[in-house]
């Protein structure tokens, strides 16, 4: 049941992107939020599924690993309404999906402050709430699909975009990024509380973790596609 008494101005702003990278197999998501801990509440991925982004007003860890359940065996809409239909809390919940063919789902509950939304793209979908306009989205989807490198520095630039957009109408504490490919290592990043610059953090953790010797020993370790990998 919804709290009759909840008070918006203790939301959060937060917005997410993830995507899927046809050439390299990789599936990935960045989020960036007002709160602390945003890695650990909005994202999730599952080689055999996909990802997903739950977030909102009161965002919901059970659905974003639920969802991903079931697009193991269906596509990620179809599996996003039938996670948000069965909670009656989630006027206050905002989901993302995206399966491993690029198919999206979306579903953003009516009690999530303004502006609120997503913006579905080729192999992705962007989404956010408390945002100073939708036209944040745009510029995360739009520099996603412009910038160069790899998966995660493209999913950090487009942050990095949705800031400058204005999306960091109430400051920014937490950023992160998850990348999952089967013959690497899962990344997953988090930068919990940095009141300066919690994107800027996360774009120079990238960069240690893939370059020199952390990325080095990263390659060593077990995979999907090579489960009995070691050191030589």
């Amino acid at each position: 049941m919804i709290n009759e008494k909840y008070d918006d101005r203790h939301d959060t702003m937060t917005f997410s992107i993830l995507a899927r990278d046809r050439e390299t197999g990789a599936i990935g998501g960045a989020a960036a939020t007002g709160s602390l801990c945003v890695g650990g509440w909005v994202l999730r991925g599952n080689l055999s599924a996909g990802m997903s982004a739950s977030q909102g007003a009161s965002p919901s860890t059970i659905w974003g690993e639920d969802v991903l359940e079931v697009m193991q065996g269906t596509d990620a809409a179809t599996a996003v309404a039938r996670i948000t239909q069965a909670d009656s809390g989630r006027a206050c919940r905002q989901l993302a999906a995206l399966d491993l063919d690029g198919g999206t789902g979306a579903f953003t509950g009516d009690r999530n402050t303004p502006e609120m939304g997503s913006h579905v793209f080729d192999d992705g979908i962007a989404s956010g709430n408390m945002l100073t306009g939708l036209d944040v989205l745009d510029a995360m989807t739009g520099t996603f699909r412009s910038a160069s490198g790899t998966l995660g520095t493209r999913l950090i630039a487009a942050l990095r975009a949705a800031e400058t957009a204005g999306g960091d109408s109430r400051g920014l504490l937490s950023a992160a990024l998850l990348v999952l490919h089967p013959d690497c290592a899962p990344l997953t990043l988090r930068v919990d509380h940095h009141p300066d610059d919690p994107i800027g953090a996360l774009a120079d953790l990238h960069g240690r973790a893939t370059t020199g010797d952390y990325a080095c020993w990263a390659r060593k370790v077990p995979v999907l596609t090579a489960p009995e990998r070691g050191f030589d």
